[in-house]
């Protein structure tokens, strides 16, 4: 029952999900998948990637799928949700983004094709941009906004929506917010 149990730790902090490579470092060995498959235990989401059954599923299980999909060689998810899909996370506005926005670094690739719902940004990122949340990584509020904005791919209306929501709410504060707008003030001066 150990093996269970270490797998089930794994899958915890994922939202139920997990690797075929954390399945293996948790000493439940490759042949053995196809009976946890059969029997319901475990369903394959992608190639690669499997979710326990009886775990509940969360709102938003996908923001989990796609993190685990990102990860590198040494099997360390790469990718992190950013600009339009961190304003959902964040509820900082009503957009409905098309695609789901994932900032990953400069030198990311995969053997596969990109899927089609996700848009990935190449730009690297500090940590202090980043959040962890169970499973999956966004950036902050803040360096959202600062995507937006620097993207131009959301109307203003809706970046004015995502600072009076992070100001009502405190996770923007009003001296981040006018930084942010004298920096991009000074930017598009200077053709930066």
């Amino acid at each position: 029952m150990g093996k269970r149990n270490d797998l089930f730790e794994v899958a915890d902090r994922q939202q139920g999900y997990f690797t075929a490579k954390q399945a293996q470092g948790c000493g439940i060995s490759r042949a053995n998948f196809h009976r946890y498959l059969t029997s319901g235990e475990w369903v394959k989401e992608l190639r690669g990637i499997y979710r326990l059954t009886q775990y509940p599923v969360s709102d938003r299980p996908e923001l989990v799928l796609w993190t685990l999909w990102s990860r590198d060689k040494n099997q360390k998810p790469q990718g992190v949700w950013s600009h339009e899909t961190a304003l959902d996370i964040h509820e900082l506005s009503d957009i409905m983004p098309a695609k789901m926005h994932m900032t990953v670094p400069l030198r990311f690739r995969k053997q596969v094709a990109i899927p089609k719902n996700l848009k990935l940004h190449f730009v690297p990122l500090c940590k202090t941009d980043i959040e962890i949340r169970q499973g999956y990584q966004v950036t902050t509020p803040l360096r959202t906004l600062l995507d937006i904005i620097e993207s131009g791919t959301v109307s203003q209306d809706q970046v004015g929506q995502a600072i009076r929501e992070g100001l009502r709410r405190g996770i923007l504060s009003l001296q981040e917010v006018n930084e942010t707008a004298i920096l991009f003030r000074y930017k598009r001066e200077c053709k930066i």
